[in-house]
C-alpha cells in the first residue's frame, strides 16, 4: 500500500488572504482583474507540483470597495485561461447553488474539463450572502436549512447529467457513419422539490468522468452536504483536536451514507507567513496588520458574528450572547467564536488573530516551523493536507513553493512529481463509472 501523501491547494485570492497585500511593494493593486496574475499564481502552484487552484466567487460586492480588492472576475472564465497556460495543476472554482441551475453549471464544468483535459473541481456553496439575493430578484438570502436541502438535490441533478453520456457513446465511425450511440445517452428525468431536468447533457462524458466535487461542510447541513456528496472538503479548524473531530465526524457521516472512509479528502485553511527567521516573519506579519484598517477589520468581524459593529468593544472579550445566525457563514462563524473563547481574547486580539478577517487558522515562522507544523497537522489526522492561503500574492506562494515545499519533500510527505494528469489522480479518486453504463434501456431518441 502506497504511504499517505499530503495535498496542497492555493486559495487563489486576488493580491492575497491579508486585506493588506494590495499594498505591499511589488503587489499590483489592478491584480484581482488581470488574467496574467491568476496565471502567474497559477503556474507558481503547479512548479510547486500543488494538487489545485481554488477561486472563491460572490456574485455580489460583498466587502468594503475603499478599502481591498475582492474577487471580481467568473471563477470558471479565469480558469479556462489558466487551463491554456498550464498542464497539470487542478482547476476549482466556486458556483452557487441558489443562484444557478443545474443544466447550465453541469454543462459548463464539463465544458472545462474537456478544455483543461480533466482537471476541473466544483466547490459547491449555497451563498447566504444577502447582496447577493438581491441580485437575483430576492429581498433576503434563502433560509438555512432550504438552501442546502436545494443544494443537495442540485448536486445530485449536475452528477447525473454528467453521467448521461456513456463513455463509449461517442463511436465517430467515418467508414460506417455512425456519430454517436444513441442507446448510450441517456435522459436523467429528474423530477425533484427543487428542479425538473429532462436531460442529457449536451457534452459526452469529460476526461474525468465527472468533476470533483469539492464543498465547505461547516454547519450541520452543511457537513451531511459534504458528507453525502463531496470528495474533497474545505474546513475551518484552529486545533489540532479540533482538526481531528472534525474528520471523524465527517467520516462517520460519509459511512452513514455508504460511502467509505477514504472517500473524502479533508483540507482545512491555512494562512502562511514567511521569512528566513521567526523575527522577520513576525516583521512582515506586523507591515500587513498596520496596514489594515481597523474599521474595516471591526466591521467584517461584525459581519461574521450577523451584530452591530458598536456591540463591539475593542478591549474586551466577545459579547456573551452571541446566537448562531439563521443565514450566516456557520463555518467563519463557530470557528471564529471558538478561537476568542478558548484564548480569551479581547476583540483588539482578536482582530490580530483574524488578520484583519481572515478567519482562518494562521502560522507564521520559518519554512522548517511551517513544514513541522504541516508535518503534524497530518500525522494526527486533522488533516489530509491545506487550503492554502498566502499572506500576499504571488511572492508569499513563491516563497512556500521555494522553502516549504522541498523540506516537505525530502521528509518524504509530498510528491516530487506529478503521477497524473487529471485532478481525480492527483487527489488520488478513481475515475468514477456512468450511472448508466449497461443499462438496458435507451433514454434518448436517436
Amino acid at each position: 500500500m502506497s504511504p499517505r501523501q499530503l495535498h496542497l491547494n492555493v486559495n487563489l485570492l486576488h493580491s492575497g488572504v491579508y486585506p493588506s497585500a494590495w499594498r505591499l511593494p511589488g503587489s499590483q493593486p489592478d491584480a484581482f482583474v488581470d488574467i496574467a496574475h491568476y496565471v502567474r499564481v497559477a503556474q507558481v502552484a503547479e512548479r510547486g507540483l500543488f494538487d489545485a487552484i481554488f477561486l472563491a466567487d460572490t456574485p455580489s460586492i460583498s466587502d468594503r470597495l475603499d478599502y481591498r480588492p475582492f474577487n471580481a472576475l467568473e471563477p470558471t472564465i479565469v480558469l479556462a485561461s489558466i487551463a491554456a497556460a498550464t498542464a497539470r495543476i487542478g482547476l476549482i472554482a466556486t458556483a452557487s447553488t441558489s443562484y444557478n441551475e443545474p443544466y447550465n453549471l453541469a454543462r459548463r464544468f464539463a465544458s472545462l474539463d474537456h478544455a483543461s483535459g480533466g482537471r476541473v473541481g466544483w466547490n459547491v456553496v449555497t451563498t447566504a450572502d444577502a447582496a447577493a439575493s438581491r441580485n437575483f430578484g430576492l429581498s433576503a438570502a434563502v433560509e438555512h436549512g432550504t438552501r442546502y436541502e436545494r443544494a443537495r438535490e442540485f448536486v445530485e441533478v449536475a452528477h447525473a447529467l454528467w453521467d448521461s453520456w456513456e463513455d463509449d457513446a461517442l463511436i465517430g465511425d467515418k467508414a460506417s457513419g455512425r456519430f454517436v450511440d444513441p442507446g448510450k445517452v441517456h435522459a436523467i428525468r429528474h423530477r425533484g422539490t427543487h428542479f425538473s431536468v429532462d436531460g442529457p447533457l449536451n457534452v459526452p462524458r469529460s476526461p474525468q468522468g465527472r468533476p470533483v466535487t469539492v464543498q465547505a461542510g461547516g454547519s450541520q447541513d452543511g457537513r451531511d452536504l459534504a458528507a453525502a456528496t463531496a470528495e474533497a472538503v474545505f474546513t475551518l479548524s484552529q486545533t489540532i483536536p479540533d482538526g481531528v473531530s472534525y474528520a471523524q465526524d465527517l467520516r462517520a457521516r460519509a459511512a452513514g451514507f455508504g460511502r467509505p472512509a477514504d472517500s473524502l479528502v479533508i483540507l482545512p485553511g491555512l494562512t502562511t507567513i514567511l521569512g528566513s527567521t521567526e523575527a522577520e516573519a513576525r516583521r512582515r506579519q506586523d507591515e500587513l496588520w498596520d496596514l489594515v484598517p481597523l474599521e474595516y477589520s471591526l466591521a467584517r468581524l461584525a459581519g461574521t458574528l450577523q451584530i452591530a459593529p458598536d456591540r463591539l468593544a475593542l478591549d474586551k472579550p466577545l459579547p456573551d450572547a452571541l446566537p448562531l445566525p439563521a443565514n450566516g457563514n456557520h463555518t467563519m462563524f463557530l470557528g471564529t467564536v471558538a478561537l476568542a473563547r478558548r484564548d480569551n481574547l479581547t476583540v483588539r486580539e482578536l482582530l490580530r488573530a483574524l488578520g484583519g478577517g481572515v478567519g482562518h487558522r494562521i502560522i507564521v515562522g520559518t519554512p522548517e516551523a511551517v513544514a513541522d507544523d504541516i508535518e503534524a497537522w497530518f500525522r494526527a489526522g486533522a488533516a489530509d493536507g491545506f487550503n492554502l492561503m498566502p499572506d500576499v500574492l504571488p511572492d508569499g506562494l513563491e516563497t512556500f513553493v521555494d522553502t516549504v515545499v522541498p523540506i516537505l519533500q525530502k521528509r518524504g510527505l509530498f510528491r516530487t512529481a506529478y503521477s497524473g494528469t487529471t485532478l481525480r489522480d492527483h487527489l488520488g479518486f478513481p475515475r468514477p463509472p456512468s450511472r448508466f453504463a449497461d443499462s438496458p434501456e435507451v433514454r434518448v431518441t436517436a
